[in-house]
């Protein structure tokens, strides 16, 4: 069989960690905002899909060396739980590509980088968990990086206290020069955050 060619789409949805057990200390808190964030982001993917944005799955491996994608998404699908409901709302499709990363940010030592390029990616568009740690550090090195705009849609995600969230999001948009306008606003050109690159 032939592998299918990776998409060109100068807008790029990245899902960042969704993908998960929920099983580390302050997961409790974290449920259920992270529900909401991923009930949210299946409406914006429906939305994007729409505008033909491919989409890439970004997800920790959770120190399991031995994992693969495919395997975690079936592991997590099966369980009887908000981590489990996350995982069904949100399972990739045969058409998104799926990358397991090492640490928070969905760059730090894996193809991200590289796919993005494939794909003439130039703007970015973060959701996930949580959004004081994981999407904010991807945010970051996408700052680094230089990509035209980064949407952060604040209600697509979670972080374990509201507090929590609202710094970080205001560091994105301060600081990361982040759009950070909500999912509604999915018909909306990104802000950019610094001239296109030439």
């Amino acid at each position: 069989m032939k592998p299918a060619k990776v998409p060109r789409s100068p807008r790029v949805l990245i899902l960042v960690d969704f993908i998960n057990p929920l099983n580390f200390p302050g997961a409790e808190k974290l449920a259920r905002p992270a529900l909401a964030a991923a009930r949210a982001t299946a409406r914006l993917r429906a939305a994007l899909d729409r505008q033909k944005v491919a989409v890439v799955y970004a997800n920790d491996n959770y120190g399991v060396w031995q994992s693969d994608f495919q395997s975690l998404v079936a592991q997590c699908c099966e369980r009887d739980d908000t981590s489990g409901e996350i995982a069904r709302l949100l399972a990739p499709r045969a058409t998104d590509i799926t990358l397991l990363k090492p640490r928070h940010s969905a760059f730090y030592c894996t193809a991200l980088e590289l796919l993005l390029a494939d794909m003439g990616a130039r703007e970015l568009v973060l959701a996930g968990l949580s959004s004081d740690m994981c999407v904010q550090m991807t945010a970051a090195d996408a700052f680094l990086r230089g990509y035209e705009g980064v949407w952060v849609p604040p209600d697509c995600t979670a972080a374990e206290t509201p507090q929590a969230k609202a710094a970080s999001v205001k560091y994105m948009k301060d600081v990361l020069k982040c759009d950070v306008r909500g999912s509604r606003n999915v018909g909306v050109r990104v802000r950019a955050t610094r001239p296109a690159k030439t």
